[in-house]
């Protein structure tokens, strides 16, 4: 029975690379990035309420002390999804989906520069090979660069590295012991509350107004696959299997739902270099996070 939650991650992942789809379906029907997180996150605390009022409704509870926490957790998730979704919007889907999940390689070496974590030749080696990896899906040695976007490949890297900062400021939370739908809930709360004045309703009354029932539909879907259900989905695996395991499932299942999504709705075919770029990297992340269950 248990040997059925392993796809879990795999299903959290390709909800996150399904995030694309949305943002610019959004982007296109004349949303703007601030209004569109504000849909995001404002819409996604009512499935994750409902997903602590049937975990446990103790983790409401928080020491007003750890607020200072909860909002470096969510200056990191409006950085990441700013950069994810002006990613996106610029160059492919999975070249977006593999800048982010390079992530665990500035972990490493913010631990190695804060906390004197070693780093070992093998985990070098596997930076490397996935730093190469992003350099053949940006077409550098193809010396095509007229589709590739230098805004769009720097927000990628932004956005790895908001995920970075997130993932210690949460962990931080969790030594706490906050659980992660503790985090997300008043995190998503404090990002909602701040975006409420940069947030453009008009906008969002015209997308509404195309039709009310659809449109309405379509935000709950986006506002649920893009953010609540993959956390999650990645978070009930965590109580069956290894965190290390869990990632390596959904490192890899991202980047690979983007370049699926990418080539059947956005038409983004890769060249030859661009899908060796793509698998080099995934498999240097899965060794890397091969290598960090093993310590673990």
């Amino acid at each position: 029975m248990r040997k059925i939650y392993l796809i879990l991650p795999i299903i959290a992942g390709f909800l996150f690379g399904s995030s694309g789809i949305f943002v610019r379906t959004l982007t296109q029907n004349g949303i703007d990035s601030t209004t569109l997180l504000f849909l995001r996150f404002s819409i996604a605390i009512l499935p994750l309420m409902i997903a602590i009022l049937l975990t446990d409704k103790k983790l409401f509870k928080i020491n007003p002390r750890d607020i200072p926490i909860f909002l470096g957790c969510a200056i990191c998730i409006v950085g990441l999804n700013i950069c994810y979704n002006e990613s996106m919007n610029t160059v492919p889907l999975s070249l977006a989906a593999v800048l982010l999940s390079l992530a665990p390689i500035y972990v490493l070496i913010f631990a190695f520069i804060i906390f004197k974590e070693k780093i070992t030749s093998k985990k070098i080696i596997c930076m490397l090979l996935a730093i190469f990896g992003c350099i053949l899906m940006t077409r550098v040695l193809e010396g095509d660069l007229t589709n590739m976007p230098l805004f769009g490949i720097v927000s990628g890297i932004g956005a790895g590295l908001f995920w970075a900062f997130y993932l210690m400021a949460s962990k931080k939370a969790i030594e706490k012991d906050y659980h992660t739908y503790t985090i997300l809930f008043y995190s998503i709360i404090l990002i909602s509350i701040a975006l409420l004045p940069v947030t453009n309703f008009n906008q969002i009354n015209n997308f509404v107004s195309i039709d009310p029932i659809l449109t309405a539909i379509f935000l709950l879907i986006h506002s649920t696959c893009s953010f609540a259900l993959p956390y999650i989905f990645s978070t009930l695996s965590l109580n069956y299997m290894d965190s290390g395991v869990s990632s390596i499932f959904l490192s890899g299942a991202e980047p690979l739902a983007a370049l699926i999504f990418g080539l059947m709705i956005y038409s983004e075919i890769p060249t030859p270099l661009m899908f060796c770029g793509f698998i080099l990297t995934i498999i240097a992340m899965t060794m890397l996070s091969r290598m960090n269950n093993v310590k673990n």
